[in-house]
């Protein structure tokens, strides 16, 4: 059983810190707390205690515990340590090797593997100070997340939320290995679309669709848990990169075309993205309103898709996303064959799966179709890695 050690510092986001310790152990890892100061604001030990079943620890100055060296025994008692969420102040103490408390002090005297979440305002995440401390961070070697967009506590909106819980978990579980089917990709290369492409009509507007990536993320985040190298193309999204995942970011279908062609070769490719259909020619500058609205001339995209089934380059599978509102497995399973591709998954869009955290989805092969209940994205996800593992597995 792997030993997590985690440092929960203070800030509004400490309280996602209980759901988190929920699912590192239903993961099969051991957790112990080592609740700050300012942590202690908002979650109390006895709360991470009961859902830990450990002894939270909260000062440098337990007798008992410092008679044995109780910061150093707690260091290199983990196989991990996890900062989450990491303040600003956790930071730059991390990052100048300050030893004022018990969190920082294990910090420094601790020679595992260290996993940082950051949770902090837009502007105290931004502030160059921060960046500065975040790259000597990663510098030493502290695997330190990239926090997502958002609505903060605070009232303002940008990059500084804590990653949710489930993101965390992946990071470590990436971190130690310790995903149940590690190991059964390694070797394999993956590429995966995910995400809306955005057509530019001018210089402000632009062609899209509701596409939030977060399907293609997940997917992208499970089949690095199981030792796959993922190279992950994503259109416009705000959203972080999930942890051992390879990112290019792309605008247009033509730059999207271009990455996965860039990718190649691999040994499967997941379509997820939400490929535009039609671009227009873009005007050099702002178009004014006028009496009459400007007539817009479209041309067609490339379609990525049946180009890659097409490629002497084509991976051995080759995976295709349908999101229909209607006749789901029929408009799939047509799309399956005109577009030539191994295997479409199928869901329908007509009610909240974009931007929703669930999705239900069909597998359409050359068998058949496969229904599969209602289930959050991640799990979709790692059920659809399993399956690309055992068909990758097969065809050796």
């Amino acid at each position: 059983m792997t030993r997590i050690l985690l440092i929960v510092g203070g800030g509004i986001a400490a309280y996602k810190s209980c759901e988190l310790v929920r699912l590192l152990r239903k993961r099969g890892h051991a957790v112990r707390c080592v609740l700050t100061d300012g942590g202690s604001h908002f979650v109390t030990p006895m709360t991470l205690a009961a859902l830990s079943e450990e002894k939270v620890y909260t000062t440098l100055w337990d007798l008992k515990d410092e008679a044995e060296m109780g910061h150093i025994q707690l260091s290199r008692e983990a196989d991990l340590v996890v900062v989450a969420p990491a303040t600003a102040d956790l930071l730059a103490k991390m990052a100048t090797g300050q030893a004022s408390d018990l969190a920082t002090t294990l910090l420094l005297a601790t020679d595992k593997p260290v996993l940082a979440a950051p949770a902090m305002n837009v502007r105290m995440w931004s502030h160059a100070a921060t960046r500065r401390n975040v790259a000597q961070l990663r510098a030493d070697g502290v695997t330190v997340m990239e926090p997502p967009e958002g609505p903060m506590a605070c009232g303002e909106y940008g990059a500084g939320r804590l990653p949710e819980p489930t993101e965390i978990a992946d990071a470590v579980d990436f971190a130690l290995g310790a995903s149940p089917a590690a190991g059964s990709l390694t070797g394999k290369h993956i590429l995966v679309t995910a995400g809306p492409t955005h057509e530019p009509i001018d210089p402000v507007r632009y062609i899209a669709n509701r596409s939030s990536g977060r399907q293609g993320f997940a997917i992208a985040a499970a089949l690095a848990r199981v030792g796959a190298r993922v190279t992950l193309v994503a259109g416009p999204v705000a959203l972080p990169t999930p942890a051992g995942v390879d990112r290019v970011d792309v605008d247009t279908a033509q730059d999207m075309a271009n990455a996965v062609a860039t990718a190649l070769p691999a040994d499967a490719a997941v379509m997820v993205a939400a490929v535009a259909d039609w671009r227009v020619e873009a005007a050099p500058q702002k178009m004014k309103r006028g009496d009459v609205p400007p007539t817009l001339q479209f041309a067609e995209n490339p379609d990525i898709l049946a180009t890659l089934a097409r490629s002497p380059r084509r991976p051995r599978l080759l995976v295709g996303f349908a999101a229909e509102t209607e006749q789901v497995v029929e408009h799939a399973t047509a799309k399956r064959t005109r577009k030539g591709v191994d295997w479409i998954v199928a869901n329908d869009v007509s009610g909240d799966v974009f931007g929703g955290d669930a999705n239900t989805v069909h597998l359409v092969t050359a068998t058949g179709s496969e229904a599969w209940e209602r289930l959050p994205k991640d799990a979709v996800a790692a059920r659809l890695a399993d399956r690309i593992a055992d068909a990758l597995g097969s065809d050796q």
